[in-house]
């Protein structure tokens, strides 16, 4: 897919979950009747023109009320996302993530694509969704600590809200400040390193990562095709070789890949035609080892 096509969708996906413009005139968060749904990606529910809800926000306050419940709406609604779509949510339909494409973008002296920690700091993302989204919040009553202490997007809300209403940045305090600094960093950190945020501290990729080995939406590599010539690879900037691994849990599904391969033999798939094809090809081997068993007796 090309990036053009992508931005449109991300762009689309940005502004059906954003469509309330009021809130920018009114230094209010919207009040629409749609805010009780949760949306796919991470979007504040205090963004000024926010319909939805966001999943990690809705979760920390089921999780962290005194009443405790298992919120089964939202886990569901998560898990019917990753079965669908895997981290595709995060390649399309996170406004956030489509915020880190734009400022990486942005001409830089020298973009960094990897470097040595940078597989072992993925693993934080998942620390974070484990301790920061559901076991410090059933322990620390009221405290969504995510939200509370680390979360970007619920940062970027309250500045476009206190933009909105200037009497607000008068209620700014230390803990706004602290998840302030956290934005400048990632958003500096966005312009030089791709999607700094999805692979190291994202909770909600942390969810999503693992449904891509069984999500609907696949991308699949035709092993006739292709010549191991590693355009793909070079060409993604999660760091991902679909020719190896095109159900990795760090492919957020972008479709660069496809676009870089010059065999064609990347493309999107399902997961039932994947299946298919496996079983074809496990035909094909055995109707193989049959032949040659065949030929082997003749002798």
């Amino acid at each position: 897919m090309d990036n053009k096509r992508k931005l449109l969708i991300q762009s689309l996906a940005a502004l059906v979950q954003n469509a309330d413009f009021r809130g920018f005139f009114s230094g209010r968060v919207s009040g629409a009747a749609t805010k009780k749904v949760c949306v796919p990606g991470l979007n504040c529910y205090s963004c000024p023109s926010a319909v939805g809800a966001c999943p990690i926000g809705s979760l920390q306050s089921s999780l962290s009320s005194f009443s405790f419940r298992v919120p089964y709406y939202i886990i569901g609604l998560l898990i019917f996302f990753g079965a669908l779509l895997g981290r595709a949510v995060c390649g399309f339909l996170c406004p956030f993530g489509l915020l880190q494409d734009l400022l990486h973008k942005i001409p830089f002296f020298k973009k960094i694509k990897t470097f040595k920690a940078d597989k072992y700091l993925r693993f934080i993302k998942y620390a974070v969704l484990i301790f920061g989204v559901i076991i410090l919040p059933v322990f620390i009553k009221l405290t969504p600590v995510f939200c509370k202490y680390l979360c970007p997007s619920g940062t970027l809300a309250g500045l476009l809200l206190a933009f909105s209403d200037t009497k607000l940045f008068a209620l700014f305090g230390g803990r706004f400040m602290w998840k302030a600094c956290i934005l400048g960093i990632i958003t500096l950190a966005s312009v030089i390193i791709y999607r700094p945020f999805c692979k190291y501290l994202c909770p909600l990729g942390a969810f999503y990562a693992p449904f891509n080995k069984v999500s609907l939406l696949q991308i699949k590599t035709d092993a006739e095709k292709c010549t191991n010539c590693k355009a793909c690879f070079r060409a993604c900037d999660m760091c991902v070789d679909p020719s190896l691994h095109p159900d990795s849990t760090e492919c957020i599904r972008c479709g660069k890949c496809i676009s870089a391969c010059p065999e064609g033999a990347i493309h999107y798939s399902t997961l039932l035609s994947k299946g298919a094809s496996l079983q074809n090809n496990k035909m094909k081997t055995a109707e193989v080892e049959y032949e040659q068993e065949e030929k082997a007796g003749t002798d």
